[in-house]
């Protein structure tokens, strides 16, 4: 079995409004997180740009952390991860699945493959496997509160410009 990452959200906004959010204002709502960063030049700014999430550093030099697999709007995104210090060639897959429930929509990510990361490897900071998945998963619970932020900030704005 794959080691993955699974944390879930509830945001009081339709999907379609939550996607847009995460993926239009990502670099408006997104922390960076010194242990996780891509590179050691980090944190830039986060985007989704021509089929791929990027990392722009204020040097100007972009950093890829993925393609993006599969985009379905309000539905589901899929993309390839990785951090700068990963062996060559290895990424690990991040989905996020936006679910509609009652008036909102539940959030998930899972981010999975981390079995493909060795344990020695410098992106992994010599946690223990667990310990590791827990800290990441944190960051991805930190992420998500931000997400709800933004996509409660972009709700107000809507709302504040049908008023006249």
């Amino acid at each position: 079995m794959s080691s993955r990452i699974v944390v879930a959200l509830r945001i009081d906004a339709p999907s379609d409004v939550v996607f847009d959010a995460f993926v239009d204002d990502i670099g408006l709502w997104w922390r960076p997180n010194p242990l996780f960063s891509f590179t050691p030049r980090s944190p830039g700014v986060m985007a989704f740009e021509q089929g791929r999430l990027v990392e722009r550093l204020a040097s100007g030099k972009v950093f890829e952390v993925g393609t993006v697999r599969v985009w379905e709007r309000g539905a589901r995104l899929v993309l390839g991860w990785r951090q700068a210090s990963f062996p060559p060639g290895v990424e690990t897959e991040v989905e996020v699945r936006f679910e509609a429930i009652d008036a909102g929509t539940r959030v998930t990510v899972e981010h999975r493959g981390w079995d493909a990361i060795p344990a020695e490897s410098v992106a992994r900071h010599g946690f223990p496997n667990a310990v590791f998945l827990h800290r990441h998963g944190e960051w991805w619970r930190a992420l998500l509160a931000g997400l709800a932020t933004r996509t409660n900030s972009r709700l107000l704005g809507a709302a504040g410009e049908g008023e006249a």
